[in-house]
C-alpha cells in the first residue's frame, strides 16, 4: 500500500473530498467534464507542481490538498536527514494556495519548500499522462529510461566529467597565464623576502609593545615598588601595614581567653599577614632586578621601528604582518602549483582516464540493456494490437564525449510488420502513439522506487480487444504496485479491483461541484453500461457490462492485496 488518503478542500470545483485509496488496481470513470483529472492535478500539486490562484474554488480564500502515503525506508531516512518527524512510517504532505497565488507546504506537520515536495515525489508516485510519448522524443528522457532499465547510476560519471572539465580548464588557464603568473610570482617573492628579514612571529608585536612600555617607565615602576614596600614594612612609629597587623593580633590574643570570638578573628588576621609578607618579598625581588637598561630600550626601539615601517609600506596594522606573510606564502605555493604545467597535464590525464573508465562501463551496460528493452516493449506491443510491430533502442556513438557518456540513445518504432523503424515523433497515428506509450510504461513502470503508478487516459485512441488487453496489463501491474487509472474504456474499468465514479452536480448557488464515490455491485454494472452505451442503458448494455466484469475477474488475490482494515468509504 502506498497512497492511503487524499483530501481536497475548495479545489477547482471540489468543495470537500475525503478519498480513501486501496491497494491493487483502481479506476476513475465518469462523464467528460466531471472532473476525473482534477484528482491527478491535485496530486501533482501536493507533490510540488506549479501553484496558481486558478486552483482556488470560486469565491473561496484558499484551497488545501493533503495526501497521506506509506513512507518507504528511503523517505524515512530523508525525513530524519531534513529534521522532520518520520511519524512511524507515515508521510503526510499538505499544501495550500491562496487567492493571490501564494503557496505554503508542510511535510508531517513541518514547514517545507516546494523543492522538497518535488524531491520526495520521485520516491512516492509516478504519473503517466496520455501525452507521455512526447517525453520519449527528448534525448534526456530516452537516456534516463534506458539507464534505469540497465541499472545505471549516472551520478559518478557526471562527477568524473566535471573533474575532467575542471582539470582541462585549469591547464588551459595556466597556459594562457604563464607570463602574468611569472610576474606575480616575482612580486610575491620580493615581498616575502622583505618580510622574511623581519621574521615577524605571531603575537610578537604585543610582546614588544609590553616590553617597551615597561622599559620606558622603569624609574616610575621602581618608585612605585619602593613606596609599596615602605607602606608594608615601616616600623611601628611610621605606621606600616605589617606592624599594624601585628599590633591587632597582640591585642586580640591578650583577651582571647575571655572573649572566644576574638580567637576566631585572629585566623583572618594571620592569613592577611602571610599574604602581605609574600607581597613584600615579591617587591624586594622586583627591586633587585629592576634597573634602567638603555641598550635594551634602544634595541626595542629599533625593532619596533622596523615593524612600523613595514606596516606603513603595506598599509596594514603592525599586528597583521605575520598573517600577511603566511598569506603570501600560501599564494606563492598556489601560483607555483598552477604554473606547473607538467603536474596539471598529469591531473588532466588522470581525470580523463577516470571518465573513460566509467563511460566505458556505462556504454557496455547500455549496449546489453538496449536489446532487452527492445524485446520487452516489442512483446508488449503485440498484446496491444500492434501485431508485427517492433520497438528498437538505437545507440549511436557521439563524435565527442559528453557528461552523460559516449553515446546518444533514440527510440525507433515500426508500427507494422515490414515497415522501417522510425523515430517515435514520426509515427503519425495517435492510437499507435498511445499504445506505444502504454507498452513502454508497463514495461518500465516497475523500475523506479515509486509504489504508486497513475495512468491518466493513456488508453486514449484504443478500443475493442486491445482495450481489454490494456485492462489486463494494468490489472497484472496492480499485483505489485498500487495502480490508479483514469479511463473512458469499460473494458479497462472492468478489470479494476476498485472502481471510483466521478460525477458533477450543481450546488444550491448554481456552482458546479465534482464528487467521487466508490461503486460496486449493481452500481458498478450500471456505470459500465453507461460507458458502453451512453445515457440510454438497456438490458443489452447491462448484460454486456456484466459479461465484461465476469471475463475480467482476476484470480483470488493474495493477502498482500486484501483491503486493509481501518478506513472505509469515501466522504464527499
Amino acid at each position: 500500500m502506498a497512497l492511503r488518503h487524499l483530501s481536497l478542500r475548495d479545489f477547482v470545483i471540489v468543495p470537500v473530498l475525503e478519498l480513501e485509496l486501496q491497494a491493487g488496481f483502481s479506476v476513475l470513470t465518469g462523464e467528460t467534464g466531471a472532473g476525473k483529472s482534477i484528482l491527478i492535478d491535485a496530486l501533482q500539486l501536493v507533490l510540488g507542481g506549479r501553484g496558481d490562484a486558478l486552483w482556488v474554488r470560486e469565491g473561496q480564500a484558499r484551497c488545501e490538498i493533503s495526501a497521506e502515503f506509506d513512507a518507504p525506508p528511503a523517505c524515512t531516512s530523508w525525513l530524519l536527514a531534513n529534521g522532520m518527524d518520520s511519524a512511524d512510517g507515515a508521510l503526510l504532505l499538505r499544501r495550500s494556495i491562496d487567492r493571490a497565488g501564494r503557496s505554503r507546504a508542510w511535510i508531517n506537520g513541518s514547514a517545507a519548500t516546494v523543492a522538497q515536495l518535488r524531491e520526495l515525489s520521485e520516491q512516492l508516485l509516478d504519473i503517466h499522462g496520455q501525452h507521455a510519448w512526447q517525453s520519449l522524443t527528448r534525448p534526456t528522457a530516452v537516456r534516463a529510461l534506458l539507464d534505469a532499465y540497465a541499472g545505471v547510476d549516472g551520478a559518478p560519471l557526471l562527477a568524473a566529467w566535471q573533474a575532467w572539465q575542471q582539470a582541462q580548464a585549469a591547464l588551459d588557464a595556466a597556459r594562457r597565464a604563464q607570463d602574468s603568473l611569472a610576474q606575480e610570482r616575482e612580486r610575491l617573492l620580493w615581498q616575502i623576502s622583505e618580510l622574511d628579514k623581519l621574521a615577524p612571529r605571531e603575537g610578537e608585536w604585543d610582546e614588544l609593545s609590553q616590553q617597551h612600555a615597561r622599559l620606558s617607565n622603569v624609574q616610575s615602576l621602581i618608585d612605585a615598588a619602593l613606596a609599596a614596600s615602605r607602606a608594608l614594612e615601616s616600623d611601628e612609629d611610621e605606621g606600616g601595614a605589617l606592624s599594624a597587623l601585628a599590633q591587632a593580633q597582640e591585642a586580640l590574643q591578650a583577651s582571647a581567653a575571655i572573649e572566644p570570638e576574638f580567637g576566631a578573628l585572629l585566623e583572618p588576621l594571620q592569613a592577611a599577614e602571610a599574604q602581605l609578607r609574600d607581597a613584600a618579598r615579591s617587591l624586594h625581588a622586583y627591586l633587585r632586578h629592576a634597573n634602567p637598561d638603555p641598550e635594551q630600550l634602544a634595541a626595542l626601539d629599533e625593532r619596533i621601528g622596523q615593524w612600523h615601517a613595514l606596516a606603513r609600506r603595506h598599509r596594514r596594522p603592525p599586528a597583521e604582518l605575520p598573517g600577511l606573510l603566511a598569506g603570501w606564502r600560501a599564494e606563492l605555493e598556489r601560483l607555483e602549483s598552477a604554473g606547473d604545467l607538467q603536474q596539471l597535464q598529469a591531473r588532466l590525464e588522470q581525470a580523463r582516464s577516470a571518465y573513460n573508465s566509467l563511460a566505458g562501463q556505462i556504454s557496455r551496460a547500455r549496449a546489453q540493456a538496449a536489446p532487452r528493452l527492445s524485446a520487452a516493449v516489442t512483446a508488449a506491443m503485440q498484446e496491444l494490437g500492434m501485431a508485427g510491430g517492433a520497438f528498437e533502442v538505437q545507440l549511436e556513438r557521439l563524435p565527442t564525449p559528453a557528461a552523460h557518456g559516449l553515446e546518444s540513445a533514440q527510440f525507433l518504432v515500426a508500427a507494422h510488420a515490414g515497415v522501417t523503424a522510425r523515430a517515435i515523433d514520426r509515427v503519425a497515428s495517435g492510437g499507435e502513439l498511445s499504445r506505444l506509450s502504454l507498452a513502454i510504461a508497463v514495461t518500465t513502470s516497475t523500475l523506479g522506487p515509486a509504489a504508486t503508478l497513475i495512468f491518466d487516459e493513456v488508453d486514449a485512441g484504443v478500443g475493442g480487444a486491445v482495450a481489454a488487453t490494456v485492462g489486463r496489463l494494468l490489472q497484472r501491474l496492480g499485483r505489485d504496485r498500487q495502480v490508479l487509472c483514469v479511463t473512458h474504456l469499460p473494458q479497462v474499468a472492468a478489470c479494476a479491483d476498485h472502481h471510483l465514479r466521478v460525477s458533477k452536480a450543481t450546488a444550491g448557488d448554481g456552482s458546479p461541484q465534482s464528487q467521487v464515490a466508490p461503486i460496486a455491485g449493481a452500481a458498478r454494472t450500471q456505470e459500465l453500461a453507461r460507458m458502453l452505451g451512453g445515457e440510454q442503458i438497456t438490458p443489452a448494455t447491462l448484460a454486456h457490462a456484466q459479461e465484461l466484469l465476469e471475463q475480467a475477474r482476476p484470480a483470488p488475490a493474495s493477502a498482500t492485496h486484501a483491503r486493509p482494515a481501518g478506513r472505509r468509504g469515501v466522504r464527499v
